[in-house]
């Protein structure tokens, strides 16, 4: 990693706590995205928060509802940067592609939700786009789904292939401690 590596924090919202999103797995995932937060907190590295604002009247992150506010323990500073989505690539229609590229940013390290969805289709951008992207496994998370056979998953299975359709072609998958000791090698 470069010292401007950014750390991407995805659709850590309220709405992602309610039961109706279902099971998931990875339950220790917000503990580790606060650890990374903390680290590029420290590191005086760039951090970028992305808010899912849904187009869909009755969803959890309606405008103006509890659940498209950010989850209090990774609430960003008001030194760093939020960019809102409506759809689950964070670079579409975001300015996020020229945030970065303003700032000579060349990499990215992304955690937060879902694994097989946000996280997926934003990292799979950021790998086309020519930025190196970093996935922390453990710092993201999905939930239990049918596939289009109409099999169920659980939501480890979902997870784990959606962090296989990702590696080596669009990211490279590691561990937020990986991460993390990434960032201490500057």
């Amino acid at each position: 990693m470069t010292p401007m590596t950014a750390l991407i924090i995805i659709d850590m919202q309220r709405g992602m706590r309610d039961p109706s999103a279902g099971a998931r797995n990875n339950p220790q995932a917000e503990q580790a995205i606060a650890m990374t937060l903390e680290a590029w907190r420290n590191a005086k590295a760039p951090i970028v928060h992305v808010r899912h604002v849904s187009r869909t009247p009755g969803s959890p992150f309606w405008p103006g509802q509890p659940g498209v506010q950010f989850q209090e323990a990774l609430r960003p500073l008001d030194s760093e940067h939020v960019v809102e989505k409506n759809v689950p690539d964070a670079f579409i229609h975001s300015g996020l592609e020229r945030w970065l590229r303003v700032r000579s940013i060349e990499s990215v390290a992304i955690v937060g939700v879902s694994t097989n969805n946000s996280v997926e289709a934003t990292a799979r951008t950021a790998g086309n786009l020519g930025f190196t992207t970093y996935v922390a496994s453990d710092a993201t998370f999905a939930f239990a789904k049918s596939d289009y056979n109409g099999v169920m998953r659980s939501a480890e299975d979902v997870h784990a292939m959606a962090l296989a359709n990702l590696n080596g072609e669009y990211a490279q998958i590691l561990s937020s401690a990986e991460l993390r000791e990434k960032l201490q090698l500057f």
